[in-house]
C-alpha cells in the first residue's frame, strides 16, 4: 500500500509510471522493413508475412463471401443473441451523435456553411490471439456503418484452416463489412496503408494491436502517401477510485478484469479507506486462483498499485494526474463527483457498472486514449469515421463590405497577391463593371 501524501513529487511519478512500451530502434526498423516490402511486392509479401507468423498453408489473403456466411452460420444461438444486443445498444448510441450541419451570415452577404462528410474507406484493424474479439469489430464496424463510409474493409489474422473465427465473421455480417482479409500484424497495416492488388487503400486505419501493429499505424500516419489513424496506442489500463462503501470483491474482479488482457496491463485502486484496500487485495488473490487467464493476469497484477488517499479529492487528483484509459468510480453518490473528473477515456460510475460493460454491451466505444493520452485524446466515437469541411460564399454585397478588412489584413502580413485578389474585385464593383 502506498501511502500518497507520504510522498515526494519524484517519488509520486514513479508511483504512477506506467510500464515501458517497446520503442527500440530494432523494432523501428524492424516495421520499417515490412512497410517496404509490401510497397515493393504488395499481395506477395502480405502472403509470406502471414505464412510465416499466423498460417503456413495460407493460399489466399482474400476470405470469401461464402466462407463468411458459413462461418457466420457456425455461431451458437446464445452467442448470437449477445453480439445482436451489443450492435443494438452500440449503433444507437453512435446513432445519437449524428453531427448537424451548420449555415449562417457571418457578415452581410457573407454565408459560411460547417458540413460533414463520411470518410470513403476504412480499414478495420482485428488482433489474433487467444481469443477472438467480436466486440473490437462492433466498436469499429458500428460507427463506420453509421457514418455512412461506403468502402470499409477489415484485416484479421487466419487460424491454422485459412478461416477466422464465426464470432467475427457474425460482426462482420453485421456490420455490412464484406471485405475481410486474411492478415494482421504490421504487414496488414502497411497493406491497408498502401493498398496492394488485393487490398484496397484506406483513408484511415482503426483499431488495436501489438508493438508492431502500434509502430506500423504511426509510421504509415506520418507519410504523406499512407494513410491516418484513429489514436495512439499503448497497453490497456484501469483505475478505480473506491470509498470504505465500496465492494471489495467488485473493486478487485474491476481490477482483474483489466489485468487479463496481458502481463503488461496496469490497475491501479486509490482509496481513502485503507480496510478496502486491504480487503480489496485479498480479494484479488482469491478471484485470481479461479481464473482462466491466470498466468496472464497475475504478472500484472504484481506491478498493479494500491494508493492511500486522505480524502476522495485527493484521490481525484490522483486519477486526473495519470489519466487513465478506464475510470471506474465506486464511490458513494458518484455521479457528484463527476464534474471534479478531469481526465479519462471512459468513465464508469456506481457499483453496478463494471468495465466489462462498456467492452462490450453498454453502447459506449471501447476503443479508448491510453497512456495518459486521454489528457488530450477521445474516446473513438462517429465523428472519428467523418471529416468536416467549410463552405463560403461571398455576394457583391458580402464582398463590399469585408474586402477593406481582407486587403488591410492581407497588406499588414505582406502578402501582395492575396490583397491583389480582393482589389480586382473591388476595382470592378466601383467601375461598375461587375456582372
Amino acid at each position: 500500500m502506498i501511502t500518497w501524501s507520504s510522498l515526494s513529487r519524484d517519488e509520486k511519478k514513479k508511483a504512477l509510471a506506467r510500464p515501458a512500451m517497446a520503442n527500440s530502434q530494432q523494432l523501428k526498423q524492424t516495421v520499417s522493413d515490412i512497410i517496404a516490402k509490401v510497397e515493393a511486392e504488395g499481395d506477395s509479401a502480405v502472403l509470406d508475412f502471414t505464412r510465416k507468423f499466423d498460417c503456413s498453408d495460407l493460399r489466399s489473403l482474400v476470405l470469401s463471401q461464402e466462407n463468411i456466411d458459413l462461418l457466420a452460420a457456425k455461431v451458437t444461438p446464445e452467442v448470437a443473441s449477445a453480439i445482436d444486443t451489443a450492435f443494438d445498444n452500440i449503433k444507437r448510441f453512435h446513432e445519437a451523435q449524428q453531427p448537424e450541419d451548420i449555415a449562417l451570415t457571418t457578415t452581410k452577404g457573407v454565408e459560411c456553411e460547417l458540413r460533414f462528410t463520411p470518410l470513403d474507406a476504412v480499414g478495420l484493424y482485428i488482433p489474433g490471439g487467444s481469443a477472438p474479439l467480436p466486440s473490437t469489430v462492433l466498436m469499429l464496424g458500428v460507427p463506420a456503418l453509421v457514418a455512412g463510409c461506403e468502402n470499409k474493409l477489415l484485416c484479421t489474422p487466419p487460424n491454422q484452416s485459412q478461416l477466422i473465427a464465426p464470432e467475427i465473421a457474425y460482426a462482420a455480417r453485421k456490420c455490412g463489412i464484406e471485405n475481410v482479409f486474411l492478415c494482421g500484424g504490421a504487414q496488414a497495416i502497411a497493406a491497408m496503408a498502401l493498398g496492394t492488388q488485393s487490398i484496397p487503400q484506406v483513408d484511415k486505419i482503426f483499431g488495436p494491436g501489438n508493438s508492431f501493429v502500434t509502430e506500423a499505424k504511426q509510421q504509415v500516419s506520418q507519410r504523406a502517401d499512407g494513410a491516418a489513424i484513429d489514436m495512439p496506442a499503448g497497453p490497456s489500463e484501469v483505475l478505480v477510485l473506491a470509498d470504505k462503501y465500496a465492494d471489495a470483491e467488485f473493486v478487485a474482479a474491476d481490477l482483474l478484469s483489466q489485468a487479463e488482457h496481458g502481463p503488461d496491463s496496469q490497475a491501479i485502486l486509490v482509496s481513502n479507506d485503507s480496510a478496502l484496500i486491504e480487503a480489496t487485495k485479498a480479494a484479488v488473490e482469491r478471484q485470481l486462483a479461479n481464473l482462466s487467464r491466470a498466468e496472464i493476469a497475475r504478472p500484472a497484477m504484481e506491478n498493479a498499485r494500491y494508493i492511500l488517499a486522505d480524502s476522495i479529492d485527493e484521490a481525484i487528483k490522483v486519477s486526473n494526474t495519470y489519466a487513465p484509459e478506464h475510470l471506474i468510480v465506486q464511490i458513494e453518490d458518484a455521479r457528484s463527483y463527476l464534474p471534479k473528473i478531469k481526465y479519462a477515456g471512459s468513465i464508469f460510475l456506481g457499483p453496478w457498472s463494471p468495465e466489462s460493460a462498456g467492452d462490450y454491451a453498454s453502447g459506449t466505444n471501447h476503443v479508448l486514449p491510453t497512456y495518459g493520452y486521454s489528457k488530450n485524446y477521445s474516446s473513438l466515437g462517429l465523428l472519428d469515421f467523418m471529416r468536416r469541411y467549410t463552405i463560403q460564399e461571398l455576394s457583391q454585397e458580402g464582398m463590399r463590405n469585408l474586402g477593406p478588412a481582407i486587403m488591410a489584413l492581407a497588406s499588414a502580413e505582406g502578402l501582395d497577391a492575396h490583397e491583389q485578389a480582393v482589389v480586382l474585385r473591388m476595382n470592378k464593383l466601383q467601375n461598375g463593371s461587375a456582372r
